[in-house]
């Protein structure tokens, strides 16, 4: 009788940060499971989201290419009657530009976009999403927490990204390696802040989130 004697997978627990679009490509070195391009708000953007209240903060989910995001990014403001001006036009500018740059770096043409208004404790559980990777960034309040697991969901070392970051995590089907850094929504409920948050996926991977809780 042959005994079959699985190996487990080695462990991407590693960040890579940079203050360069281009380290956003470090997803794909051996042992890093997040890569973030630090960087600050553009002033006229960050006060004109800062600005809005809650219900006039676009919203949008949809699988797309690459070439149309700034257009879909003004469709969804138009909906909410925001008119034309250019800090509207830097949002739709700069969400392209990280869905392009997504979209290079997991060589697709077409993706998931999310610009999800979030108000309460979303996924306020640390967690892998069950995707292969996940590109974050934050257009108003707090950022994304993230943290070597150390545990079952369990994070000791917590580090936050600011408004403004890019930062691209490995899922649990990176292919290779089990993925070893967790993250998670801030918990904001009761605290009266409003996060403007851009999710872009592959477009197979849309809205798989395994944090367990109902969205």
């Amino acid at each position: 009788m042959i005994r079959v004697v699985r190996k487990p997978l080695p462990r991407a627990v590693w960040v890579a940060a940079s203050d360069k679009a281009e380290g956003l490509g470090r997803i794909h070195d051996p042992g890093i499971a997040a890569a973030i391009w630090r960087r600050s708000r553009d002033p006229g953007l960050a006060a004109w989201v800062d600005s809005l209240s809650p219900e006039r903060l676009p919203c949008l989910r949809q699988a797309m290419s690459v070439t149309d995001v700034a257009a879909a990014v003004h469709a969804a403001c138009d909906r909410l009657g925001l008119a034309p001006s250019p800090e509207r036009g830097l949002l739709a500018t700069d969400a392209a530009a990280l869905a392009l740059r997504f979209g290079t770096i997991m060589a697709t043409p077409r993706v998931q976009v999310r610009l999800d208004v979030i108000r309460n404790n979303a996924c306020h559980r640390f967690h892998c999403d069950r995707v292969v990777a996940r590109l974050l960034c934050s257009y108003r309040g707090h950022g994304t927490e993230f943290g070597p697991a150390t545990g079952q969901a369990e994070v000791t070392q917590v580090q936050t990204l600011a408004a403004g970051d890019a930062a691209i995590f490995r899922g649990t089907l990176w292919p290779g390696e089990e993925c070893g850094l967790l993250h998670r929504s801030p918990p904001i409920a009761g605290t009266g802040e409003t996060r403007l948050l851009m999710v872009i996926d592959l477009p197979e991977d849309e809205d798989d989130c395994d944090c367990g809780l109902p969205h």
